[in-house]
């Protein structure tokens, strides 16, 4: 005689189907990184003050509110958290099916940069202004290019043949020349250097490197020769020799010898905030963006610099460990491609603010100002925490 308990039975299976495809779509979230996100966070909050502190003094001298800067970085932030949770959604997998879509989308973007749709500012074809926000589609690309090669690689399943390493180099050299063109030196090298250190990790063979090695150094002696790189940027590039020398005041050694003043007066613990002499009056050149690490030198000292390295240090510590242990070569690259390119820029911009890296206008990543640059970096701690996420 059936008591309703074939009935109970039904519904107490149909619950645990639910309940276990409930868990099964939402485990991966079980796995978030918070020292990673707090990490970013943290990092981003420092960036405000020291912007803050960069303009208020100048803000205020032209009757402008002294938070503007602040206002669109806070903006872009909002913005940026929103694209790390969709980067962090979106099974990684999956972006690799839609790499060729988001390198296509950046390469239009770069060359729309260099028609009379693009804005000039300081002598650099970089931005396209839409609808009121400045938008740097190099940026965006180096996401669009660390994505595509990694699909690519991952594709070779680890033992990359001729065709692949050069279709990967063709994905390389186009945006590399775009952005040349506009022109951007840094941002070329964080290209090379990522797909270089791709290649490495992408099981890439020794001869191969080697050749791409000397075909790159010929490629820059031949750029040299050919008067391609132009005599502002030369000048740029060896200013940091003779920062030292009292004569070149007056030459592109001064944002590197203000830059160098700037860092020494904060001494251990600094001037304090708001009180940083060459950081009010504007002795440093562009001290809200590629600079701004000499706002914390001055303002905090090194108790404040040594904070934001070891943040940095932290991230660098939570991408290697994502990337070991991921469980495919395709969240290995990307988690790679990630801490390279994070490397790269705070070695130079840190190291071109204490004189040992030539200026070359790579921001810092989190602080400087630049919402194009905050939006990116904070989806690329989307694509850290995804692959971190589904390592099981």
């Amino acid at each position: 005689m059936d008591l309703g308990y074939g009935q109970d039975r039904e519904q107490r299976m149909m619950r645990d189907r639910v309940q276990t495809r409930w868990q099964s779509a939402y485990a991966p979230v079980r796995h978030l990184d918070p020292v990673l996100v707090l990490t970013a966070l943290a990092l981003t909050g420092i960036g405000l003050v020291a912007i803050y502190s960069a303009k208020h003094v100048a803000l205020s001298s032209q009757d402008l509110p002294t938070t503007l800067y602040v206002t669109r970085q806070l903006i872009a932030m909002i913005i940026g958290i929103v694209a790390m949770v969709v980067a962090a959604v979106v099974d990684y997998r999956h972006i690799r099916t839609y790499a060729p879509v988001l390198y296509a989308i950046g390469l239009v973007l770069l060359v729309l940069t260099l028609t009379p749709l693009g804005t000039e500012i300081n002598g650099s074809q970089r931005w396209l202004v839409l609808g009121g926000f400045q938008l740097q589609p190099s940026e965006l690309v180096k996401l669009a290019v660390l994505v595509s090669i990694a699909a690519i690689l991952h594709e070779s399943q680890g033992k990359p043949h001729i065709g692949f390493i050069t279709l990967s180099l063709a994905i390389t050299l186009v945006p590399t020349g775009l952005v040349f063109l506009q022109p951007d030196l840094g941002t070329s090298v964080v290209f090379i250097w990522l797909t270089a250190v791709l290649f490495l990790i992408g099981g890439v063979q020794v001869r191969y490197l080697v050749g791409l090695l000397a075909a790159g150094v010929g490629a820059i002696v031949a750029a040299f020769q050919a008067g391609l790189i132009e005599a502002y940027q030369l000048s740029r590039l060896t200013a940091f020799v003779n920062a030292g020398d009292a004569s070149a005041a007056q030459t592109a050694a001064f944002q590197t010898r203000q830059s160098l003043i700037a860092v020494g007066s904060g001494q251990f613990a600094g001037k304090g905030l708001l009180e940083g002499t060459q950081t009010s009056l504007s002795y440093v050149p562009e001290n809200h963006t590629d600079f701004v690490f000499t706002v914390i030198a001055e303002e905090l000292g090194f108790l404040g610099a040594s904070l934001v390295l070891g943040l940095f240090l932290i991230l660098v510590w939570r991408g290697l460990r994502i990337a070991i242990l991921s469980k495919d070569l395709f969240g290995t690259l990307v988690a790679s491609g990630v801490v390279a390119v994070l490397t790269l820029q705070v070695f130079v911009n840190v190291g071109m603010t204490v004189g040992i890296m030539p200026v070359t206008g790579l921001p810092l990543p989190f602080i400087s100002y630049g919402g194009t640059s905050l939006i990116v970096w904070f989806a690329m701690v989307g694509l850290l925490l995804n692959v971190h996420m589904r390592r099981f």
